[in-house]
């Protein structure tokens, strides 16, 4: 999995980068995985030395300065930048930006944005003017250099050492702190400062070298919910992701009208709780998000089941046409920003946390289509899919669930050891082996 597919990017991203600790590699690296031409360009400084590593170094003050691109724009990647100052480019204007973005999407090429300068140092926040963000980008990638953890709070680490340490809490000299780091990146005027409305946000924990510096990479990860839209885990330097960390969203089926087992299953007791409540408290306890129940035969029932827990439920009108229209239904009230759904069957109460927890860390790797657990060289439920197969799960018809997309995916196995994933209740022995272990 490379930069580019991490950050989901789709051929012609219009993507900025602020923060610091890596943003002109991630730049040039991101730029070297687009396919075809590709523009470049800063609203910050860049070091002249940096220029180097473009195929092509166009000089702009206006859009006339730019006739070569109209002419006809070389394959490789073209850096625009404004004219020279000592050692260092200066920045476009927002008018040439605007005018880069127009030409980039007539002819849909990707545009790139260092909106931000760091003076190569791990860590920033940024000043009053800063950062640059120009209204139209897509995405905005922030970025940390994770090296300054455990470092004192100083100006070899940090730029703007100051507004760091006033956005952070610490004071100079104390040790860098991951609670430090997060508190920077989450605050309105540290690392969420300027980022249009409808930019997708990400942060980029970068220089995770080290399983140590990685370890703490998630422990990190977890203090920016719901600031992000998604967290990567990364060593640019190794050209490597560790994670994609990404909302995973729970979908517990529970519509089915039960009738080969007699009665409504979804209300069958399991330790004291109704199957339904039991699926869904795993999903919630596992840190799913959003957690969708969907009903329909016996659909009042069933929702009082559940209707004090923090889910969104949601009825399928057509529940007798099959598990498809339940599929399409939970695929449909999930966000824009959840990266992948794990299904919950209602007859399998016994589905712990565990192996939920276990299917969204062995996504974050590497964000397979489908990831199941095999317990005995067999397949088991649940079954992650990632958002790549949401469009595929909405064009389901009759009676068939997400198995139907297996030979169109590859599909992921988690070895699982827990037999019981293997049980679900469709009738009375079923019902009997769940009570007494297997």
């Amino acid at each position: 999995m490379n930069l580019a597919q991490a950050l989901r990017l789709t051929s012609s991203p219009c993507l900025a980068l602020v923060g610091a600790g890596g943003k002109t590699t991630a730049l040039f690296q991101l730029a070297g995985e687009l396919a075809g031409p590709v523009i470049l360009t800063a609203s910050s400084h860049l070091a002249l030395s940096q220029t180097m590593r473009a195929d092509q170094h166009l000089v702009a003050a206006t859009p006339a300065d730019l006739a070569s691109l109209e002419d006809g724009l070389q394959s490789g990647v073209t850096l625009v930048t404004g004219p020279l100052e000592g050692d260092r480019t200066t920045a476009i204007s927002s008018g040439l930006q605007s005018w880069l973005h127009a030409f980039c999407e007539e002819r849909a090429l990707p545009l790139l944005i260092e909106a931000d300068g760091a003076r190569q140092k791990a860590l920033k926040a940024p000043a009053e003017h800063e950062p640059p963000l120009p209204p139209f980008v897509e995405t905005v990638v922030v970025t940390a250099g994770l090296s300054a953890l455990g470092q004192p709070l100083t100006e070899q680490w940090v730029h703007r050492l100051e507004i760091y340490a006033r956005l952070s809490g610490l004071a100079p000299g104390q040790p860098i702190t991951t609670q430090a780091i997060a508190s920077v990146l989450i605050h309105p005027e540290g690392g969420l400062k300027n980022i249009p409305p409808r930019a997708r946000k990400v942060a980029l924990l970068n220089q995770a070298d080290t399983a140590e510096i990685q370890a703490q990479a998630k422990s990190l990860a977890e203090r920016l919910w719901p600031a992000f839209d998604a967290i990567l885990i990364a060593s640019l330097l190794q050209k490597t992701i560790q994670a994609v960390i990404e909302p995973a969203a729970g979908i517990v089926l529970a519509a089915g009208e039960s009738r080969r087992f007699g009665e409504t299953k979804q209300l069958l007791e399991y330790h004291g709780q109704p199957f339904v409540r039991a699926a869904t408290l795993a999903a919630l306890e596992a840190g799913l998000s959003p957690v969708v129940v969907v009903t329909g035969a016996q659909a009042e029932a069933v929702e009082a089941a559940v209707r004090d827990l923090p889910v969104k439920i949601v009825r399928n009108p057509a529940w007798q046409s099959g598990q498809s229209a339940s599929i399409k239904a939970g695929i449909a009230a999930l966000p824009a920003s959840a990266g992948s759904a794990i299904f919950l069957l209602s007859d399998q109460p016994q589905v712990g946390t565990g192996v939920l927890r276990a299917l969204v860390e062995r996504h974050a790797a590497d964000l397979p289509a489908i990831v199941a657990p095999l317990v005995m060289d067999r397949r088991a439920n649940p079954v992650l899919f990632d958002r790549a197969a949401f469009a595929d799960l909405s064009r389901l018809t009759g009676d068939v669930g997400g198995r139907a997309l297996f030979g169109k995916f590859p599909v992921t196995y988690l070895p699982w050891q827990d037999e019981s994933l293997l049980i679900d209740v469709d009738t009375r022995e079923d019902l009997s082996k769940l009570e007494h272990g297997g």
